[in-house]
């Protein structure tokens, strides 16, 4: 195993660079706009389908004004909203590409990001929709096939956003642009210069157009996606699954955030594929597409990345050492809302070999085992879109429309994940256990803060695979009786105090979950003490407009490598940034005294 670990640190630079590609940032970034869309929509669709799921669940019909005025509502605002995603993504990923492009600019040169929006989504609108003439009631009126509006043409949203970012980077380095005399109000000379990068934008993808309907006699939307369905479907197979679920683990054991680096390159799939399931339900078929958002959040990452949501029961119940006890207790909640990295850090798993098989391995178990479902026994896949944070088992059995094999299946999943992490935890309480009883409550402590420190070097590239493999453990557990507290702690707090009145603190993370954490400890500590500290979390990405609202900046250990772009967003507004260790970044969510002397000593440098 620790030939493993070894093999992984050697390739994290190449990993780590994976991670920070600005192309599949957009794509992260631009559905992150984009969710309220698609999970609000998904609501009605629930609704919409509720007397069928009443019918067959509870085996009762409801009133007709239900069955047809309420249904045909819900299905209205659904087709306007989750119907035209494929639009809102391709600008909400101009924006987002455009706000990475900018830190890459020329000094004194930027792209306008509104104007990128407004170009991608008229770009995606060229290469996606279909216009002819029909006669109704006797006049020519146009008509507009928009099935590639939706999550069909999410692949024509990335190519639109992606060639109108790029061409408006061409123009803006190369001062391709209609200079106005300095007299010009700025809002004003801003629409002139961004002409020329306007209008190539939708010149080029109207080229393309042209050149598949002519060539081809379809849009360009049916080409790119014939061209990857093959793509699709192998990774809708067993052996494409389990490599999707396999590096989604691999990446999170090295310390990066691997549905960020994965999944944005199958978005078209995850979200397109609970569409098509959705259709074929209506059409009287079998949904049978296993490959979809919410099979990657409540069956592969089942209480998160790892498919950890039994582990801190196991910890609970079954560990003896103290330390795994205090691991299960802290990380037992966060984790029924897929926030696992109180574990991931703290017990730890993340570069720790003794868990490495089954972290990796689970996952692959709990999608086979769904897929085995669907292609064997007949249970319809996901059809409906929730947001991740809803705890795994509820979100299952909702999201596979409350069908009675469900039930089944997550028994199954969750007596599996047991079976598969048990014996390793079991091995690794022993070891714990064994530590505990031969050395002093002082020695522990001391021993535990030199592995937190190993751990904490390994994230900054600090440390041997050999010291990292020999697993950094937690904090031993602090005595329940409160210490004396000291005049100059005293002093201390009231100079913090002093310090944070006024100020406010960005937290960010990958999802937006993790940072919720430590925002709220932060929140919480200053409440206690009456200090004035505004705190927020958020998923990085969604940061930019926000950053002049606040002083200070914290990134979330999954989310470090970025750090180096926040520098840049943080100058331009004039605050400070700073990125958390593994281990720190828990340590200062559990401990409200710690976490406001940090920020107060990032805002005094």
């Amino acid at each position: 195993m620790e030939s493993i670990v070894k093999f992984l640190e050697k390739g994290q630079p190449y990993f780590d660079k994976v991670s920070k590609n600005i192309y599949l940032q957009a794509i992260k970034d631009g559905f992150l706009a984009a969710m309220p869309i698609i999970l609000s929509s998904s609501v009605f669709l629930l609704i919409s389908t509720l007397p069928g799921v009443v019918a067959t669940v509870g085996g009762f019909t409801l009133p007709d004004w239900w069955n047809v005025d309420v249904v045909n509502f819900c299905n209205k605002v659904y087709n306007f909203t989750m119907g035209v995603v494929g639009i809102m993504v391709a600008g909400t990923t101009a924006s987002a590409l455009t706000g990475s492009k900018n830190r890459r600019m020329p000094a004194g040169k930027a792209i306008n990001a509104t104007s990128t929006m407004v170009a991608a989504m008229c770009a995606m609108l060229i290469l996606a929709v279909t216009q002819t003439s029909a006669k109704i009631d006797g006049a020519d009126v146009s008509v507009f096939f928009t099935d590639n509006m939706g999550t069909k043409g999410l692949l024509s949203s990335f190519v639109a956003a992606f060639a109108t970012v790029n061409i408006y980077a061409f123009c803006i380095k190369r001062d391709i642009t209609i200079k106005l005399p300095k007299e010009v109000p700025g809002a004003i000379a801003q629409n002139f210069r961004d002409i020329f990068a306007f209008s190539f934008s939708i010149l080029f993808v109207a080229v393309i157009d042209v050149i598949c309907r002519t060539c081809l006699a379809v849009p360009f939307a049916n080409v790119i996606s014939t061209l990857v369905s093959p793509l699709f479907a192998a990774a809708d197979s067993y052996a494409g699954l389990a490599l999707i679920w396999f590096m989604i683990p691999l990446f999170w054991f090295m310390g990066i955030h691997g549905p960020s680096v994965v999944k944005p390159a199958l978005n078209a799939a995850l979200f397109g594929n609970i569409t098509t399931n959705l259709a074929t339900l209506q059409a009287g078929g079998h949904p049978a597409l296993a490959l979809t958002e919410n099979f990657g959040n409540y069956i592969g990452e089942l209480g998160g990345t790892g498919a950890t949501f039994i582990v801190p029961i196991i910890f609970l119940l079954f560990m003896r050492s103290k330390q795994l006890k205090a691991v299960g207790k802290a990380s037992v909640v966060p984790v029924m809302f897929a926030v696992n990295e109180p574990l991931l850090f703290a017990a730890p798993i993340v570069l720790n070999p003794v868990f490495f098989v089954p972290f990796v391995f689970a996952p692959i178990a709990n999608i086979w085992i769904l897929k085995i479902f669907i292609d064997f026994l007949g249970m319809n896949g996901f059809m409906y879109t929730l947001p991740w944070t809803v705890p795994g088992p509820i979100g299952t059995i909702m999201g596979l429309g409350f069908q009675p094999l469900a039930f089944v299946m997550l028994a199954l999943i969750l007596v599996v994940d047991f079976a598969l992490y048990y014996p390793f935890f079991r091995a690794y309480d022993a070891q714990k256990c064994a530590e505990e009883a031969e050395i002093s409550q002082e020695e522990l402590a001391a021993k535990n803060a030199e592995k937190a420190a190993k751990l904490n070097d390994a994230f900054q590239g600090k440390a041997d695979a050999k010291s990292v493999a020999a697993g950094a453990a937690a904090e031993a557990v602090k005595a329940d009786a409160p210490a004396a507290i000291a005049p100059a702690a005293i002093a201390t707090e009231a100079t913090t105090a002093s310090d944070l009145n006024g100020k406010r603190v960005l937290v960010l993370c990958q999802g937006g979950g993790t940072s919720g954490l430590l925002a709220n400890a932060l929140a919480k500590a200053a409440k206690e003490r009456g200090i004035n500290l505004e705190t927020a979390a958020e998923a990085y990405g969604n940061h930019v407009d926000m950053l002049p609202d606040f002083d200070l900046v914290v990134l979330a250990p999954q989310a470090a490598s970025y750090l180096a772009d926040l520098q840049k967003d943080c100058e331009r507004v004039g605050n400070k940034c700073v990125a958390c260790r593994g281990k720190q970044y828990i340590e200062l969510s559990q401990n409200g005294d710690k976490s406001l002397a940090f920020v107060s000593e990032q805002l005094s440098k």
